[in-house]
């Protein structure tokens, strides 16, 4: 097995477009250049402080104008040909560019750009600053359609290794505190494309769902996440469990179908897992994704949430964890946020989470039989800094 091989150029526009090479991979080292006529890149993004709640609302027009549903033969996500000229010039394993519309940047600073955390965590009237910051999208495989589930667990490890690499670029860029890899999955989740990608966003501000967090901890205590893990290690609830991770459905799950992934050690972040724990998320997360997909008899949509860390705060006391969540509660049936889930943000489940648990384990021994980590073989993670070095054949 040689190793995963990072590439990175540029698109004609001036935007970053990297190409994560398979471990195993068949392809040339070289990539091909952008042909497109050079474009202007829309302006970066206002957002507006909302002042009953405090948080930051992204303003985001430019993203009005993006591709819905394209047919295969029109994929912006495929391969560029002469009928299609693309957002990836070449073949690839895995590629991660910036988008196009993004809800933040392409500016990183400027006249109007926040002025630190403290400043965001004022409250007033008719506040608002620049949505600096940096939006990526990451994609799994060259063709129109398929699933992460579907993926050889070569390339799902080359995701896994994708999602690290970023997550550590767009933490050292100016400007950013929070970055945050996901997949969106389904039109009953709202996508735009059948290709099978996901996106990364770099947050100028720390996200509600986090400083949320941050005050439980306050409240709780620094052993949070250990506590959890013991907590959800004893149950029925269990899904998955290796040597670094566990997969369960959480004691007071909001969605139909919720599991969380927890790693065994405190880590803040991708960046800061090692090769033998994005070794085993690989064999473990493929073997999540295909019981999910065998819950009923066609794909599941779903959110898949990587919380990690922010940037410059609370790196000790918040662990990384993966939220996989889908609002499908029967082969027919979606759950809708209603009043009470929509207005209020006060959840009722229609399923015992012991129940969703038990259905989720049947499919995935349905899927394929339970993996075992202690036989997964490493591998080896070395990226070379620049183009230069990739290049290298």
């Amino acid at each position: 097995m040689g190793q995963i091989t990072k590439r990175s150029y540029k698109l004609s526009d001036g935007r970053d477009i990297i190409y994560f090479d398979d471990a195993d991979t068949v392809l040339p080292p070289h990539r091909g250049e952008d042909l497109r006529a050079p474009s202007v890149r829309p302006p970066t993004a206002t957002m507006r402080q909302d002042v009953l709640t405090g948080e930051w609302i992204s303003i985001a027009a430019a993203r009005q104008n993006r591709v819905v549903l394209p047919p295969s033969h029109l994929d912006p996500l495929a391969p560029a040909s002469p009928e299609n000229p693309s957002e990836i010039p070449s073949l690839y394993d895995v590629a991660v560019f910036e988008n196009k519309s993004p809800s933040f940047g392409p500016d990183l600073a400027g006249a109007a750009a926040p002025e630190g955390l403290d400043d965001l965590e004022r409250v007033g009237l008719g506040r608002s600053r620049q949505s600096v910051g940096r939006c990526e999208v990451v994609c799994f495989s060259p063709e129109h359609t398929g699933s992460l589930a579907g993926l050889p667990l070569s390339r799902m490890r080359t995701v896994v290794e994708a999602w690290a690499d970023r997550t550590a670029a767009l933490s050292a860029l100016p400007g950013v505190e929070q970055v945050f890899p996901f997949e969106n999955r389904g039109e009953a989740i709202g996508v735009t494309l059948h290709h099978p990608h996901g996106q990364i966003y770099a947050y100028p501000y720390i996200t509600p769902r986090t400083a949320q967090l941050v005050r439980t901890i306050e409240n709780y205590g620094g052993s949070l996440f250990e506590d959890i893990l013991s907590f959800e290690q004893k149950s029925e609830r269990v899904l998955l469990q290796g040597e670094h991770w566990t997969a369960f459905v959480p004691f007071a799950a909001r969605w139909p179908l919720e599991v969380h992934i927890l790693p065994h050690r405190h880590v803040p972040d991708l960046a800061a897992t090692t090769d033998e724990e994005r070794d085993e998320f690989s064999l473990l997360y493929r073997q999540l994704l295909r019981g999910v997909d065998a819950l009923y008899d066609t794909p599941t949509p779903y959110i898949s949430a990587w919380h990690q860390a922010p940037v410059h705060a609370h790196r000790d006391d918040i662990r990384l964890m993966l939220q996989l969540t889908s609002p499908r509660r029967e082969e027919d049936k979606l759950k809708y946020l209603a009043g009470s889930e929509a207005a209020m943000g006060a959840f009722i489940a229609d399923i015992p989470p012991e129940t969703a648990a038990a259905r989720l384990r049947d499919a995935m021994e349905k899927a394929s039989p339970p993996p075992r980590a202690p036989g997964l073989e490493p591998i080896r993670t070395e990226l070379p800094a620049t183009e230069q070095e990739a290049t290298q054949p």
